[in-house]
């Protein structure tokens, strides 16, 4: 499963106004916001991010499933990457989410329950 893009997230600061294009444009089912005003896309498939809170940035993200979240980092640092978020571990995973040198946003990640 390593360097696999198997996860997408969309930031924005109108959740609402996201939700109503991409499930009106793809038929996404996009489930209602949690504490955090993260709601899930299509069961488990990406995630869909109230960024008000945070800045109100807007970005569509791919992630790329690795084996070593913070190493990940590093390499991509070395590389030429910027950290836009870094290294999060909210029990359940770890993530970074970043800038190529081309600007462009992408995120790894990787399960705490490795099993």
């Amino acid at each position: 499963m390593s360097n696999d893009v198997d996860y997408f997230e969309i930031g924005s600061p109108d959740p609402e106004a996201s939700s109503a294009f991409y499930s009106g444009l793809f038929g996404w089912q996009i489930g209602p916001p949690s504490p955090a005003g993260y709601r899930m896309v299509g069961g488990d498939a990406g995630g869909l991010w109230d960024t008000s809170a945070v800045g109100g940035g807007s970005w569509a993200v791919f992630y790329v499933h690795v084996d070593d979240v913070a190493s990940a980092v590093e390499r991509a640092e070395g590389l030429g990457a910027t950290v836009v978020l870094p290294l999060v571990d909210n029990g359940s995973i770890q993530f970074a989410h970043l800038l190529d040198p081309s600007g462009n946003r992408f995120a790894v990640w990787r399960p705490n329950n490795t099993e």
